[in-house]
């Protein structure tokens, strides 16, 4: 069993440097989620993190498919290309500019790079897919977005032919608002076998533009095999989303994708008029994400596992697949971690792709070197500077008897200028009496 250790929790530990040692990863959520504050929206109060567990067991319980450790769940099916991204492993996305009609306040493409540049210039996405042929790269997976791709037609087209000539196998899918596309162009992209197009849906559109967008999604399973929406779930928004389900489902669409909503570090006075908050933690473990989501909206996780508990009594048919921003982050860190030739102390989770090892502090690291001397087992680490020995989690099981506190140690690989070096992220809490291997 883990415990996390929070500003409720840290009290309960004896050791003393362990305390200590725990209170300074504290210190640096605090201080991050201060700087939060500072760009004007609000954290919520801590969520109850084994509540929502609970309710994903119930939803499991009647028939919900867990996935990646409980950050996403499905409903009858998922898109082959969202199981492809939790590892992130031959799944490519390319986007020919970030141009885009739309001005959604909670849009996060001005987190990307060089946003100003790729709205007025585009991306060569045939070359750079060529080049990654030309490197022997295998690819399964192939995505086009924006920005709104289809501002730019033609190179959307080229594009799939040219991956389709590349890679005969490969899924591709495109993502659209739905702006500049028709029954013409629909043929063009069954000619150049596009395997799937999600539609974004936006809840502010009228009446009439969403109407006019629900007939395309009908119109599109004419021409593309698998046809999706995908968009975020706005707090405030079930009952919306509860009628936009049993629609999608009568027109007997692929699937929907349920995104965590996020606060994208810009529009705060958008997001402040709305009443959102930051979901408090944001995440599990803190640490410098490649996407560009930003932060998870307080409620939104909640309601959509409310959409997929009103799916079950429902008895809806089509796939519905929530996806928490932490299931978008499993891919970066399985790719930085998932190496060959691991110092002997650390252990690659299968659960959640982070680096562990365990650490015994203070006056308890003496019985831990005692026992470990008796085996002629060597493979450790001392720190004198915070008094910790630290070794492989497997190796905890020697010290059943005397039931020490432990620190788990949850980290990541990072490429720097130098070479390869191992970050340490967080501390969790177990105990030596009842630690099972099983729980990292």
């Amino acid at each position: 069993m883990l415990i996390d250790i929070n500003n409720k929790t840290i009290g309960n530990i004896k050791n003393r440097d362990l305390r200590a040692y725990a209170a300074i990863y504290l210190d640096i959520y605090d201080d991050y989620l201060q700087q939060v504050e500072k760009t004007g929206i609000q954290i919520a109060s801590p969520y109850d993190g084994e509540e929502m567990n609970q309710r994903k067991t119930r939803l499991i319980a009647k028939g919900a498919i867990s996935r990646n450790n409980n950050k996403s769940m499905v409903l009858n099916r998922i898109s082959p290309a969202c199981e492809a991204c939790q590892k992130g492993i031959g799944s490519i996305t390319f986007f020919i500019s970030l141009l885009c009609r739309r001005k959604c306040y909670f849009c996060f493409n001005p987190n990307q790079e060089n946003y100003e540049y790729y709205l007025r210039n585009k991306r060569d996405c045939i070359e750079e897919l060529s080049n990654i042929h030309y490197r022997n790269i295998p690819v399964q997976h192939l995505a086009l977005t924006g920005g709104e791709p289809l501002l730019h037609p033609q190179e959307t087209l080229d594009f799939f032919k040219k991956a389709k000539e590349l890679y005969p196998s490969v899924y591709t899918r495109l993502y659209t608002c739905g702006d500049g596309l028709n029954a013409n162009l629909l043929k063009e992209l069954n000619k150049v076998r596009l395997d799937e197009i999600r539609f974004s849906i936006k809840q502010e559109d009228s009446p009439d533009r969403t109407g006019k967008l629900l007939e395309l999604l009908k119109q599109s399973q004419d021409y593309i095999p698998n046809v999706m929406v995908e968009m975020p779930v706005i707090p405030g928004s079930k009952k919306y989303m509860e009628e936009l389900l049993v629609v999608l489902d009568n027109l007997r669409i692929y699937g929907i994708n349920l995104l965590e909503f996020c606060f994208p570090f810009n529009n705060v006075l958008e997001y402040k008029k709305r009443g959102f908050k930051i979901k408090n933690p944001p995440f599990k473990v803190l640490y410098n994400y490649w996407y560009g989501g930003g932060l998870p909206v307080d409620g939104s996780e909640g309601e959509c596992l409310d959409l997929l508990d009103f799916a079950l009594k429902e008895k809806l048919k089509l796939g519905i697949h929530y996806c928490s921003l932490e299931n978008k982050h499993t891919a970066q860190i399985f790719q930085q971690n998932c190496i060959t030739n691991l110092p002997g102390h650390l252990f690659f989770s299968e659960r959640d792709y982070f680096l562990k090892s365990a650490k015994v502090f203070g006056q308890d690291r003496k019985k831990v070197l005692k026992i470990f001397n008796s085996l002629g087992f060597k493979d450790y680490l001392l720190n004198d500077e915070y008094n910790y020995v630290e070794f492989a989690v497997e190796k905890i099981k020697y010290f059943k008897d005397l039931n020490l506190e432990i620190a788990i140690s949850t980290g990541i690989m990072e490429e720097r200028e130098d070479g390869r070096y191992y970050r340490e992220l967080k501390v969790d809490l177990a105990y030596s009496g009842d630690f099972d291997l099983n729980s990292l």
